[in-house]
């Protein structure tokens, strides 16, 4: 049984999760409209990985015999003023979640609760994963930056349009 303060942090963390894929999405909204449709179909990617995220946290939840109390979802942004700034978003966001888990990693630890520690510790290792992957996407559209850069702007949506969401073979 999870105590009432992780299983209330666990609740915001699902919240979060669902935010992050509204983010996402939105940013794939942003990138279509841009026409820049690699770009969308990346975010639209990282959008279903954190839907999979919240759905990880949810399961998690009931099986420990909580439950989950669903809240409000703040409106994400719409607007961007380039690529390379949603990349920073990007880049930001994901750092404010890893914060979030290693905040849920030390109150696991301080209440001695094994379980979520080890539960945690898949998400500790998938936000080094996100980081690396926004860290590298903002480094490539700086590279790219610039009155000549266009050309190289092209064949990086080429690139990102070759991602796809794969879930994990199992659920934990």
């Amino acid at each position: 049984m999870l105590s009432a303060k992780m299983l209330e942090a666990l609740n915001k963390q699902v919240n979060w999760e669902l935010y992050s894929s509204y983010f996402y999405l939105s940013m794939s909204s942003y990138f279509e409209s841009a026409n820049l449709k690699g770009f969308a179909r990346w975010m639209n990617a990282q959008a279903k990985e954190e839907l999979f995220h919240a759905m990880k946290f949810y399961d998690y939840i009931v099986s420990r015999g909580g439950r989950v109390i669903l809240a409000q979802i703040d409106t994400p942004p719409a607007e961007w003023p380039s690529a390379l700034k949603v990349f920073e978003d990007v880049y930001a966001h994901e750092k404010k979640v890893t914060g979030l888990i290693h905040g849920l990693m030390d109150m696991a630890k301080e209440e001695k609760d094994h379980p979520t520690e080890i539960m945690l510790q898949w998400f500790v290792n998938e936000q080094v994963e996100e980081e690396e992957n926004a860290e590298a996407a903002v480094s490539k559209l700086k590279m790219v930056s610039g009155d000549k850069g266009l050309g190289l702007m092209y064949m990086l949506d080429q690139e990102m349009g070759q991602r796809v969401f794969t879930p994990p073979s199992s659920k934990k």
